[in-house]
């Protein structure tokens, strides 16, 4: 380890040996969305080659990438994640699978990571041509973001989801580096309205939203990979927790802190004793189903962020002491250990009704339980900042 961050934690230092190990095994090609028996192969879809940079995960690889090298300073990871962000430049000028919001994930992770951290040429213009597709995405009319698809696309017009809000932060860096406020326009009212209609009033909240796309008209909740429209998908609580957490730092008018205690509150309510969460936090702790460690990965990060933001007092001591936890419980029972698991952490669940990653690493999880170990251990902050 790079001896500014001696003595290493011993959580972190096998999560950055298991790092290492799947930098030796994939190169500068993208591991899939999940593991196969907790290995993970190489990413599959469609016609384009295997390990191809496509899907909405491939960003969290170079971002663990570039989150080791800022652990250790080893030269190897900074080189592999620079290859990358020079690949993800490449996929954005060739249009590849880029038809959702999750342009934030993708070039947060890799390019204004690479600009932030290796000032490397042609970084900050790639993630501002990604920031400008994102806010091609906003519909003027409803005042959000559509999910997926086409903007023509009527099955999926005006439709939103949860994890929207963790895409956001894209935009934010984009005002801030052009000066440009549009960007932080289109954030501020994709946020008002998923606070008004994606958070209901217990603090739980559902997974996608329909709005009418020309007059904002509200419609309908529905699930998408949660247990049943009404219910609370675990992974989506946290991303809401987290991205709520993340936009107050932009946008400190809004309230979103106090939405977003809420929102932990019921994530932190809901957990099982062994504190992992299941897939939905609507199930019984006793049903047998698939805990879902990604989701307490990406909570941990918003409890510890949402800490880092309250002033000194109770509040603070609370959620910091309830990061703390969830990511000692991930130490404990969801740590990936090498040679039966090739990734960072196992017990995650992708999409568990389509039988889809269940019980396995996700690429996802393994980089939020890689940025709350830094986080707790040496105040990391994020790259939008």
């Amino acid at each position: 380890m790079n001896a500014r961050l001696q003595p290493c934690p011993p959580a972190l230092q096998h999560a950055i040996a298991q790092l290492d190990r799947m930098l030796r095994t994939f190169g500068n090609r993208y591991p899939d969305d999940t593991s196969q028996r907790l290995h993970y192969q190489l990413r599959q879809q469609g016609e384009h080659a295997p390990g191809a940079n496509v899907g909405w995960t491939s960003g969290f690889w170079p971002g663990m990438l570039w989150l080791g090298y800022e652990l250790t300073g080893w030269k190897h990871f900074r080189d592999a994640a620079s290859v990358q962000a020079t690949d993800f430049a490449h996929r954005l000028e060739g249009g590849i699978d880029l038809d959702h919001h999750d342009l934030g994930f993708l070039y947060l992770l890799s390019n204004v990571a690479a600009d932030r951290i290796a000032r490397l040429p042609g970084a900050r213009a790639t993630a501002l041509a990604a920031a400008d597709r994102l806010l091609g995405r906003f519909l003027p009319g409803a005042g959000v973001i559509q999910a997926w698809g086409k903007l023509d696309n009527p099955k999926e017009r005006g439709r939103v989801i949860v994890d929207c809000v963790m895409n956001l932060p894209l935009l934010h860096w984009a005002s801030a580096t052009s000066g440009d406020p549009a960007y932080k326009a289109a954030a501020r009212s994709h946020l008002l309205r998923t606070c008004d209609y994606l958070v209901r009033p217990d603090g739980s909240t559902c997974h996608t939203y329909y709005f009418d796309a020309d007059t904002g008209a509200p419609l309908r909740e529905v699930t998408h990979q949660g247990l049943a429209d009404s219910s609370c998908w675990s992974r989506g609580q946290a991303w809401a927790l987290y991205g709520l957490v993340l936009n107050h730092h932009h946008l400190p008018g809004l309230g979103l802190l106090d939405t977003a205690m809420r929102v932990a509150d019921y994530f932190l309510d809901h957990l099982p004793p062994d504190q992992i969460a299941l897939w939905d936090l609507g199930l019984a702790h006793d049903s047998g189903e698939p805990r879902d460690s990604s989701a307490n990965t990406i909570a941990a990060c918003g409890l510890l962020e949402l800490a880092n933001q309250l002033p000194p007092g109770a509040q603070k001591q609370h959620y910091a002491a309830a990061g703390k936890r969830l990511v000692e419980a991930l130490t404990r029972h969801c740590a990936g250990v090498w040679p039966d698991a090739g990734g960072l952490l196992t017990h995650g669940t992708y999409h568990r009704l389509a039988n889809l990653g269940v019980e396995e690493c996700t690429l996802w999880g393994d980089y939020y339980y890689l940025e709350a170990l830094a986080r707790l251990h040496y105040g990391w902050i994020s790259y939008d900042r």
